[in-house]
């Protein structure tokens, strides 16, 4: 019997109004979504396929309802995971034949790349003995993918030079392709402008490509199974299911339609300062921007969603292949040569470990891992001359540099860099009130109106930013936040709440009442540990949390 893959999914207790969170205000000034958040400007309907797809990008796939034979995850977010999305530490291994530097594939199979499980030790790919070549990829980030779809062919066009007929040793080429939902041979070809070798030009064709080749899910845009090792015999007694195996559910979407909706609505992840910072203007001069283009303006064209249409974005990269020299990957795949690669997007970069394609620059502290990733742009290959030059430069001027690619991902008010904004950042933010502020200088995290001065303006947005309790836990009509910051109340304990308030530990949200709230806090915290809502701290949330939860229901004492 065939087990239909959408209703597989439609049986999860997933409902759209438990998943809707606000849009974002519209404001002159606002706060930058974080990375993994949905893109502010959202439609009620976008947003719900958005929520809907974040769920289901994250659930492991049984066999029982398509995935393997072969495969390397079951779900998408074991590779897209920091944060969910964005890059990984996973990889995938592709292995060949090389010859005097030409690569090919080991006759019989029908791809180069390796599913490393499978659902039997019977279905399990192995590397041929025939293979002399092997090469890493890591994953690579799906950040706003939406937005690097529309960003217009022709504007990427402009800046291809094949022939490096500029002189400057750049001669970035695009990889043309034909997306996988184009079935008319006669469609025009896209630039393409996902994965390592450029070889996806859109979100569906990718989500298409990873589904079977990442799962071994088919699904309508590849309805071929990947066959252990090319050998179709072994494949008929591994894969009983008739193909396509993704099905479109009751409202008539994939689950290829339904992670595309994911990954085309996330938000561009965060930029602060968001104006630049000196070490931008180092990027520039050392020859970085070549590439690492800044600035793009997606398409104006009627038809694209309001949220996505005429955004000026600043992913830096240009989504062409690029000559690398030995830091190429040796694969070639499709019009991608051996030592080409395409210039990865840096948004959110401070986030990413390991770095480079084969994830050689990894661990330690971001700075380590930025130098190692530049210098190991040379000595050959496009990216020599400003590997070189940023050797050259003084310490000072390197470590601007690296400040600026810090900022590539860094959540606005987050002092301490950890990704949240807690009472830490709160402790940093009222040092640092009433101070000067540059965008060079660690306390612009907090300079949010970026006017050159930590001020309550700033504050206002800050407490729209802050992750901690913030009510008003002794009643006297001012948020706990301003209590704090104005001195009238201390915190000896640093945990976010006045000290004359008494201990209400059932009291999650910080408003001084036990209420649906806190109710919904622990039940959202349910059997995980380390958190607030673990009442009775026995290393999990659980029956015996909500029984004292409910037994404190009212105003704290």
């Amino acid at each position: 019997m065939r087990i239909a893959y959408g209703p597989y999914f439609a049986s999860l207790a997933i409902t759209a109004a438990s998943l809707l969170v606000p849009c974002a205000q519209a404001d002159t000034l606002a706060l930058q979504p974080r990375a993994g958040d949905p893109m502010p400007g959202l439609t009620a309907t976008q947003l719900e396929r958005f929520q809907l797809g974040r769920v289901l990008y994250a659930t492991p796939i049984p066999a029982s309802a398509g995935m393997g034979p072969t495969f390397n995850k079951t779900n998408c977010q074991s590779c897209h995971s920091n944060p969910v999305g964005g890059w990984g530490n996973a990889s995938v291994t592709h292995f060949g034949i090389v010859d005097k530097g030409s690569f090919r594939m080991v006759p019989g199979e029908t791809q180069s790349l390796l599913q490393e499980f499978a659902v039997s030790e019977f279905c399990r790919e192995i590397i041929p003995t025939s293979a002399n070549f092997t090469a890493i990829r890591m994953t690579n980030s799906s950040m706003a993918f939406g937005m690097v779809e529309a960003v217009p062919d022709a504007a990427i066009a402009l800046l291809e030079d094949p022939n490096d007929a500029n002189g400057d040793g750049i001669s970035g080429r695009i990889h043309w392709v034909r997306p996988l939902e184009e079935t008319n041979g006669n469609s025009p070809l896209r630039a393409g402008r996902f994965g390592w070798k450029a070889q996806i030009a859109t979100v569906l064709s990718f989500s298409g490509d990873a589904t079977r080749n990442e799962m071994g899910i088919t699904n309508r845009l590849m309805m071929v199974e990947n066959a252990p090792n090319g050998d179709t015999a072994r494949l008929a007694q591994c894969d009983p299911m008739p193909e396509p195996e993704d099905v479109s559910d009751q409202q008539g979407f994939a689950f290829i339609d339904r992670v595309t909706h994911f990954q085309r609505y996330l938000a561009v992840p965060p930029q602060t300062p968001k104006s630049g910072m000196t070490g931008e203007t180092v990027f520039i001069n050392v020859g970085c921007a070549k590439c690492h283009v800044p600035e793009w303006t997606t398409a104006n064209t009627p038809g694209l969603e309001d949220a996505i249409r005429n955004k000026v974005i600043r992913p830096y990269t240009d989504f062409m292949l690029h000559d690398m020299g030995l830091q190429g990957d040796g694969v070639a795949d499709g019009y991608a040569s051996e030592t080409e690669l395409r210039t990865p997007t840096l948004w959110n970069l401070r986030t990413r470990d390991p770095m480079l394609h084969n994830g050689v620059a990894a661990g330690g502290l971001f700075s380590d891992r930025v130098r190692a990733a530049i210098a190991l742009h040379g000595p050959y290959g496009e990216g020599a001359g400003s590997a070189d030059a940023f050797a050259q430069l003084s310490e000072p001027n390197k470590v601007l540099l690296v400040s600026f690619l810090n900022s590539l991902g860094r959540v606005e008010f987050d002092d301490n860099g950890d990704g949240h904004v807690d009472i830490i950042d709160f402790i940093a933010f009222k040092a640092a009130l009433g101070s000067n502020s540059t965008p060079n200088t660690p306390n612009a995290v907090h300079d949010i109106n970026q006017d050159g001065t930590i001020s309550m303006a700033d504050f206002a947005y800050f407490m729209q930013a802050y992750e901690g309790p913030n009510g008003d836990c002794n009643g006297n009509g001012v948020a706990d936040l301003i209590d704090l910051l104005q001195g009238t109340s201390v915190d000896t304990d640093h945990n976010g709440l006045p000290d004359e308030c008494l201990p209400c530990p059932a009291d999650l949200t910080g408003d001084h009442v036990v209420n649906g709230a806190d109710l919904g806090l622990l039940l959202g915290s349910w059997g995980q540990s380390d958190v607030p809502a673990d009442l009775n701290a026995d290393g999990a949330v659980g029956g015996a949390d909500l029984g004292i939860l409910l037994g404190a229901w009212g105003a704290c004492p």
